[in-house]
């Protein structure tokens, strides 16, 4: 009797460390599309070699200031494929999908933003600004 309650509490721990290891590093929180121009994008790491880029997102007006601000979406990439077409499109102004995990791996990325396709790429046209 006593090995069978420890039995079954053991597989309830089990199960329980089981769920929450899902639901930190492999429940998508959430996924969306970003949009902007590519400035950086690098396969580095020490024991895991990652690809990790910066997407800067056009800029935001802020009311009291006036001024233009960039926004800077950090991402991962863990598919060869799309880091392949990531690595050729430098300074092009991409629509990338991505999923958001509530915490990185390490053979994933650093970031808690994989990007899991590439929907567009076009080559980046500067605004005109006036001088």
């Amino acid at each position: 009797m006593k090995r069978r309650i420890l039995l079954i509490v053991t597989l309830i721990v089990l199960l329980v460390i089981g769920g929450v290891v899902y639901y930190r590093y492999y429940f998508v929180f959430g996924d969306g599309t970003k949009a902007g121009t590519m400035n950086y994008f690098v396969h580095k790491g020490y024991m895991f070699k990652t690809y990790e880029g910066r997407l800067i997102q056009s800029g935001i007006r802020t009311p009291t200031q006036g001024s233009v601000q960039s926004n800077e979406f950090r991402f991962s990439v863990a598919d060869e494929k799309v880091a392949e077409k990531l690595n050729r499109s430098a300074g092009a102004f991409l629509e990338l999908h991505y999923k958001e995990y509530k915490h990185a791996l390490p053979w994933r990325g650093v970031s808690n933003f994989v990007v899991d396709s590439v929907l567009s790429v076009r080559p980046f046209t500067p605004p005109n600004q006036p001088y």
